[in-house]
């Protein structure tokens, strides 16, 4: 397979980018500490928040990474569709970039804000680089749990609609993104 997408199909750089960030995004969620703060930074959930802090910084990098190789690389011509699924279209993907960067952000300047540095796994320690400010950190930490279940919402109706695509509308949507 080629690495860069033809008129009908992502290239095999762009499947291997949204496969992998699918299975990070999914994975930082489940391996979430969720909880208080005193919870999600309790020594018990040590490592599920290292794991989790370190998956969404690979959602970030992989993020970053796609909308650069995205700069390089066209994607496929879509099939014949309504207006209003093309425009929907857009506006998931656009959504789904977002929250590609939000989530990761929110996460890293809440931690930062309470004063907590991100914390990866082996115990590297990131900062904090911002000056503590608690009750915005708190908030901001808020906003990162509820952008954490709107991603995988998003996401969700993302796969619906390959789904939809694939055996209702049988135009090859979903094909053009799977590896083989």
């Amino acid at each position: 397979m080629a690495a860069f997408s033809t008129r009908l199909r992502y290239g095999a750089v762009a499947q291997f980018l949204h496969w992998a960030t699918a299975i990070l995004v999914v994975a930082a969620f489940v391996y979430g500490p969720g909880g208080s703060e005193q919870q999600v930074y309790s020594l018990a959930k040590d490592f599920d928040r290292q794991l989790h802090e370190t998956l969404g910084l690979g959602v970030f990098a992989m993020a970053l990474i796609r909308l650069a190789w995205r700069a390089f690389d066209a994607a496929p011509d879509d099939p014949p569709m309504p207006p209003w699924m093309r425009l929907s279209s857009k506006a998931v993907h656009a959504m789904l970039y977002i929250l590609l960067l939000a989530v990761p952000l929110t996460a890293i300047s809440g931690a930062w804000l309470e004063g907590h540095p991100l914390t990866l796994l082996g115990n590297v320690r990131i900062g904090p680089l911002l000056t503590e400010a608690h009750a915005v950190g708190s908030a901001i930490a808020s906003i990162h749990t509820w952008l954490g279940d709107t991603i995988l919402w998003v996401a969700g109706v993302h796969a619906a609609a390959a789904l939809y695509h694939h055996f209702v509308l049988r135009d090859g949507v979903l094909r053009s993104m799977l590896p083989g």
